[in-house]
């Protein structure tokens, strides 16, 4: 156990403010995860479901949306979410595209004074700058261009990689260049996102800029050689990484205590082995990179140099979406193969207590068995958007292991676009699949 199992405790003991005995406690959660996998319906599901009287189990007698006050970060939506999900006809509402703060004061059950939960979202693109921490120029770029090699060929692609292949190994150092092949890098990086739905796309920043104007450093892009204009371009490339570290890592990251990780595991399935290659090695990538927990020897380094220990994150939830879009018996299925992916499967659970969930914020189906070719299957069945009628749905077979390729020899998982369920009209929660587990293992040492 020994000393690795008490450096978490020590740290938090160290970072604390005596002050924080007359506080209310506060449990801050992160929610983040890959593009478009559903961040911004979780969060309102979550806040329903603890806004929620006698939720989870009775554990939580009372909830209420705490005022955001002076903070800087805004306050993230939760009622026009609500709202839009409750509509007549009920619409997805709109992803969000910058960091917000939904924060809830609980009143648990037993008499024990409130607390606080803060869920801070942030763009799911920034969560992939963290492996960039890990790299220098030379091994991004030599990692980066070799996945792009690899890429679907398409006019953005050719355009980028052939600007790249024709610099001369003594390329000057050259604001022009670098202008140019961020701008055909940049351009290429939303191609990939927007066409052949991939997830691993570096730097996040690219695609998802934060606020204000960009600063000059933010213009580079790959080269592995060893040319004036590859310097300038690690010289920008190390301001990146020391403001990601400052803004993302240290204000973010370093105040957290406990992280959701969200991917739409299902869809990267549906779109072919590209896309779900890409989506595991993302996720792979982002779990490394979260496995920062301190040792009692950093723990100790750090105090002789005269720094507090760097943070951890207590708890990592691994969380695969649209769990309704599978039948019951498939969805534990969809929770082991995500718990391969990132190595967070029961038996391998890290320090940081890392757990696997398969989950759907807002349920929009029903299970039911269909008869195909005279054989019963377990499907689902639910509105398509715009349609009243319901519609029927066999996706198929998910694997609990990443696939191998005789997976791919076959048509697989039709993904129907489902309209919102209707909400109950007394405001009690949201219905879903598997929140209530997800919150209880975010939160069971507090409530």
């Amino acid at each position: 156990m020994a000393w690795n199992a008490l450096a978490p405790t020590m740290t938090q003991w160290l970072r604390q403010d005596p002050r924080d005995y007359w506080r209310m406690p506060v449990v801050r959660v992160g929610v983040t995860g890959l593009a478009r996998a559903g961040k911004t319906v979780l969060l309102t599901a979550l806040a329903s479901v603890l806004l929620a009287p006698g939720a989870l189990n009775g554990r939580v007698r009372r909830a209420t949306i705490a005022e955001s006050g002076a903070d800087p970060i805004p306050q993230f939506p939760y009622a026009r979410m609500r709202a839009a999900l409750a509509g007549d006809p009920p619409h997805w509402p709109a992803r969000t595209d910058s960091v917000a703060r939904l924060a809830l004061e609980i009143e648990r059950t037993g008499g024990r004074r409130p607390v606080r939960i803060e869920f801070l979202d942030y763009p799911g693109e920034w969560l992939l700058d963290l492996p960039m921490a890990r790299q220098s120029f030379a091994d991004w770029s030599r990692d980066t261009l070799a996945r792009l090699e690899r890429t679907p060929s398409h006019e953005s692609a050719r355009a980028f990689l052939s600007f790249v292949r024709a610099l001369p190994k003594g390329a000057e150092a050259s604001d022009a260049l670098a202008e140019t092949g961020h701008r055909l890098y940049r351009t290429l990086l939303g191609s990939l996102r927007e066409q052949d739905g991939l997830s691993f796309l570096q730097p996040g920043r690219f695609l998802m800029p934060g606020p204000g104007a960009e600063p000059a450093w933010m213009a580079f892009f790959p080269l592995d050689n060893a040319s004036p204009l590859a310097s300038l371009l690690q010289q920008r490339f190390d301001a990146y990484v020391d403001q990601m570290r400052t803004t993302l890592m240290d204000t973010l990251f370093g105040r957290i205590d406990r992280l959701i990780v969200v991917a739409d595991i299902l869809s990267a399935l549906h779109t072919g082995p590209a896309a779900f290659a890409d989506a595991r090695t993302a996720l792979g990538a982002a779990a490394d990179a979260l496995r920062w927990q301190n040792s009692w020897q950093s723990t100790i380094g750090a105090l002789f140099r005269g720094r507090l220990p760097p943070p951890t994150i207590g708890r990592v939830a691994y969380v695969a979406s649209k769990a309704d879009h599978v039948a019951e018996r498939q969805r534990h299925n969809l929770r082991t193969l995500m718990g391969n992916l990132t190595d967070s499967a029961p038996d391998r659970r890290s320090q940081a207590r890392a757990q696997a969930f398969a989950i759907a914020s807002l349920r929009c189906t029903e299970d039911f068995v269909w008869t195909l070719d005279g054989h019963p299957v377990s499907a689902v069945r639910g509105r398509l958007l715009g349609d009243d009628r319901l519609t029927r749905s066999y996706p198929g077979e998910v694997p609990p292991e990443p696939p191998g390729p005789a997976f791919w020899t076959h048509p697989f998982l039709a993904l129907p676009d489902f309209e919102p369920a209707r909400l109950p009209m007394d405001r009690r929660g949201m219905p879903n699949i598997g929140l209530d587990d997800l919150l209880t293992f975010l939160l069971e040492d507090v409530l």
